[in-house]
């Protein structure tokens, strides 16, 4: 198959943004947003480095000091009042995030530190017991290390195989043998975006090709869901892990989504208090299904603050979020491949979301990402946690400006700018 027919049958084509944000909305959402307010090195902020971690409005800031002033305790073990509310509050949470991907039922929804924690935890408490010596795990070039190393242990402990679907040079999944990469697979494990190249991904297809060769579909669902509509059970995939401090919430929380059906069938993956059903001197049984991944108090405020930015996602909508971060990344390329001696990686705009790698001839990302920084403009340098990916990109690193629901034309004209000053101050043309 060649590579342009790959592109048309495998990739999802997102549709141009016919309903972006109007100027208006995006400074009341901007004036939501307190950090907006700050002036590094005298400038005003320009902040695109959200695929790493966004900004929080003062709605979720709100909403974990109320938690904190008001009715702060430790969840399902008080049988006083605040006790209850905050166990009110946790509860609503996961019922809440796990309507926002389409979850069919909240016990399916697990609250973690992050989805490398997420990820871990199918890797310890599903791949443990199913994956033996010799079974082959299916993994893509464009994983973050986070989906990566931990089936990297898990195969080096059980002898298993690894396998991977290569990248294209235009930063798509080949899926022409994708097949036979999983012949034979009990796991395939992929991005459903790209956290460097901005990659859409078929989830939907992948996952039906996954479980037509008997393996299960692991999503790392990072960069999705914080900027566009997620189903998971329109995706059919059978775990997905993301977290909340890229979708507007605080750090330290994430959710972890698995078929209650598997999740019902696999061991703790943390042992302690709040997991337990009976335990005696010499051994335990096991809480019942979610409770039985939450070992320990669990982060409640996070929880709480992740709760109040899926409700801030939600009023704004997520189709527009997605329509609108579309519009700004395709004024931004526009924009680049005016200048010169800057290289653009990843797949045309149609095939990827607001996220922008790029270098600018032989400036350092770093390098660069400092005299950007000088000028207020906020990027991420270095290899985005995307070492094989990089290796097959032929560079040591890129720049990457990532635009979300706060961000203006405007910035855009600043971002530009700031590149050219790098260029000056480099002597590059």
């Amino acid at each position: 198959m060649k590579a342009a027919e790959r592109s048309l049958l495998e990739s999802p084509v997102l549709a141009p943004a016919p309903t972006p944000f109007s100027d208006t909305e995006i400074a009341r959402v901007r004036s939501e947003f307190p950090i907006l307010k700050e002036r590094p090195h005298g400038k005003p902020l320009v902040f695109l480095d959200s695929a790493a971690s966004s900004q929080k409005p003062i709605q979720v800031i709100d909403a974990m000091d109320d938690y904190y002033r008001r009715y702060h305790a430790n969840i399902h073990r008080g049988v006083y009042h605040i006790s209850e509310l905050a166990s009110e509050a946790y509860e609503e949470a996961r019922a809440k995030i796990g309507r926002f991907i389409g979850a069919r039922d909240a016990h399916e929804c697990i609250f973690v530190r992050n989805a490398t924690e997420g990820l871990n935890l199918v890797a310890y408490s599903w791949g443990r017991h199913h994956i033996q010596r010799g079974d082959v795990i299916v993994l893509t070039e464009m994983e973050h290390h986070s989906n990566l190393v931990p089936w990297q242990i898990l195969a080096q402990e059980r002898e298993a195989e690894l396998r991977f679907v290569p990248v294209t040079p235009d930063g798509l999944l080949d899926l022409g043998g994708l097949d036979d990469i999983l012949d034979s697979a009990k796991l395939f494990a992929f991005t459903a975006v790209s956290n460097t190249l901005g990659t859409v991904n078929p989830v939907k297809h992948l996952s039906a090709r996954a479980h037509a060769a008997g393996a299960i579909a692991v999503v790392d669902g990072c960069q999705a869901v914080p900027r566009m509509p997620v189903d998971v059970a329109d995706w059919n995939c059978d775990f997905m892990a993301f977290s909340a401090h890229k979708m507007l919430g605080p750090t330290g929380v994430g959710m972890l989504w698995g078929r209650k059906e598997l999740l019902d069938a696999m061991p703790p993956f943390l042992s302690g208090g709040g997991m337990i059903k009976v335990v005696n001197l010499t051994s335990s049984t096991y809480a019942s299904v979610p409770a039985r991944f939450e070992a320990g108090t669990p982060a409640i405020a996070e929880a709480v603050g992740f709760s109040a930015a899926v409700d801030y996602l939600a009023a704004l909508g997520m189709e527009r979020i997605h329509q609108s971060e579309s519009r700004l990344a395709t004024i931004a390329l526009r924009r680049l491949a005016e200048q010169s001696n800057i290289t653009v990686y990843g797949p045309p705009m149609e095939q990827r979301t607001g996220v922008i790698s790029l270098t600018v001839g032989d400036i350092h990302a770093h390098d660069l990402a400092s005299i950007l920084d000088s000028e207020g403009v906020c990027v991420r340098a270095g290899h985005h946690c995307n070492q094989p990916l990089m290796e097959k990109l032929g560079v040591p690193a890129t720049a990457r400006a990532s635009f979300y629901v706060y961000n203006t034309v405007e910035e855009i004209e600043v971002f530009i700018a700031a590149l050219d000053k790098a260029k000056r101050i480099f002597k590059i043309a």
